[in-house]
């Protein structure tokens, strides 16, 4: 569950359009003991996923090498994989082995920083959960 700062951190809006969201019913959330509001990974994924990109906030553009973001899709097969992030206003895919992809248990909803170097994109999973690249 994430709570509305790391879903604008991710998104790269702010808190209050991200409860804005919530409050329309735009994005699904939940409240804490506390009266947090949280938001499932996996609903952000598709919340982004279905379109929330169309959004001309979410589409300005500023590159930079490393893109801390939220999976929003895994197409894999045998041999490969291809897996879609959201990273603020951008969108970054990368296609890895299936054994990298497995390695770094990357399913919909999980966090990670895409590293893009030249023409390669790199998955670097949070530093303080042991990283691994793929």
């Amino acid at each position: 569950m994430l709570r509305v700062n790391d879903v604008a951190t991710l998104v790269g809006m702010s808190p209050d359009t991200v409860r804005r969201w919530v409050d329309t019913g735009r994005l699904p959330a939940e409240r804490d003991g506390q009266g947090r509001r949280l938001v499932a990974s996996a609903d952000l994924a598709a919340f982004l996923r279905e379109g929330a990109t169309e959004d001309p906030a979410l589409r300005s553009s500023s590159a930079r090498n490393r893109f801390r973001g939220i999976v929003t899709n895994v197409v894999r097969d045998a041999v490969m994989a291809q897996v879609e992030v959201q990273a603020g206003p951008h969108r970054v895919v990368s296609l890895m082995s299936r054994e990298s992809l497995d390695d770094l248990s990357l399913e919909v909803g999980s966090i990670v920083t895409a590293i893009v170097k030249s023409t390669n994109v790199i998955m670097e999973t949070d530093p303080s959960t042991g990283a691994r690249h793929a």
